[in-house]
């Protein structure tokens, strides 16, 4: 008998399958409960602290420590803890790394690449790569179309799209040109070789912490060389040069990162994170494919790990399947509005618990209303 939100909430934590701003370990959540009040007896909250003092001080460097650890950052790449969300960094990339040069390559692959893009064409003319519009975001063409410029600045991708859940399965080969990438959905979920990459980004909200920060990995020597009228508070280089505190940072996000950061690598690190990840992907695929009543229409070779659309035979049934999921402690399921249908969005802190209740749902869904 599945009982009502209302009568087992205080037993049981429901599931939130947000895209972002999203679930939270619990262990992360209950040590900020811990130490809301007062940090390590200092008197403060995280919240309350000067960032400029000696207690604020240790908590940033420990964050930044982590990081770098858990990636494998060299001292080649600066470590920013900015604010603006990704979409700020859509402006800030081209502002940064065109150099001199007046074009860039853009991988058009969903919604975040698009705008990205839009934003890129203020201040340079942009190379379409490869457009995945065409199939409506369901695939991404075979390399040997794709069509780069020798004489492009950088090459700018989304990794995953959130709102179509659609995913690279490798790191694209630019050669000597550095390689941006949109991180946002995916960062910390698995290993990545981040000398890769000329400059990494991802927002905070889904694997990192809660909303409000943006996380920039930048190789140095593409630092110092921004476009004219460049304001100085969208210039990498002067967040390196003041530890990411030109300004009074987004602290308490900054903090709890930290925690995040830290209860990663207590619990094996990111090829822990990846093991546990592929597999619950790999269930809630199955479950979907093996369904006569949902659907999922992405390519299999490009489908993410993180964001999992699907869409139910009639849409006369996505409300009542949404009442029922909410009842059973399942939120956060409808899809993005321009897409409509589910997703569930299955970061590093939703459980694998998780993903097995929603599938053990949609069975008993399909059952009665198949």
């Amino acid at each position: 008998m599945i009982l009502p939100l209302q009568q087992k909430n205080r037993l049981l934590k429901p599931y939130n399958f947000s895209a972002g701003p999203a679930m939270l370990p619990a262990e992360v959540m209950l040590q900020a409960q811990a130490e809301m009040l007062d940090w390590h007896n200092s008197g403060m909250s995280v919240m309350e602290m000067s960032h400029r003092g000696p207690e604020y001080s240790s908590i940033a460097q420990k964050a930044e420590a982590d990081l770098r650890e858990l990636l494998t950052i060299s001292d080649d790449y600066a470590v920013l803890f900015l604010q603006g969300g990704a979409s700020s960094q859509f402006s800030m990339v081209p502002m940064n790394l065109l150099r001199g040069k007046t074009k860039a390559d853009y991988f058009n692959t969903g919604a975040w690449s698009e705008k990205a893009i839009t934003e890129a064409q203020k201040y340079c003319d942009v190379n379409i790569v490869t457009d995945s519009t065409a199939n409506k975001c369901t695939t991404i063409a075979d390399k040997k179309t794709w069509q780069f410029s020798a004489d492009a600045a950088y090459v700018h991708y989304i990794v995953n799209e959130t709102i179509h859940g659609l995913e690279f399965d490798d790191i694209p080969d630019t050669g000597d040109i550095p390689l941006v990438a949109d991180f946002s959905s995916t960062l910390l979920s698995r290993p990545i070789d981040v000398n890769r990459f000329g400059l990494i980004y991802a927002g905070a909200q889904k694997n990192i912490g809660p909303a409000g920060l943006c996380i920039v990995i930048v190789r140095r020597d593409l630092l110092g060389e921004t476009i004219a009228g460049t304001p100085t508070m969208f210039d990498y280089k002067v967040h390196d040069d003041n530890d990411s505190m030109f300004n009074t940072p987004a602290t308490y996000s900054w903090y709890l990162a930290g925690l995040v950061f830290a209860w990663l690598k207590k619990n094996g690190g990111l090829a822990a994170m990846a093991e546990i990840n592929q597999r619950k992907q790999q269930k809630l695929y199955q479950a979907i494919d093996n369904s006569k009543l949902f659907h999922n229409p992405v390519d299999v070779r490009y489908r993410s790990w993180m964001n999992i659309p699907f869409f139910l035979a009639s849409d006369s049934l996505n409300s009542p399947f949404l009442a029922d999921a909410k009842l059973a402690g399942l939120l956060s399921l409808k899809g993005h509005k321009a897409l409509g249908g589910m997703r569930a969005s299955i970061y590093n802190a939703m459980p694998e618990a998780g993903v097995d209740a929603l599938i053990t749902f949609m069975f008993e869904f399909e059952r009665k209303y198949g």
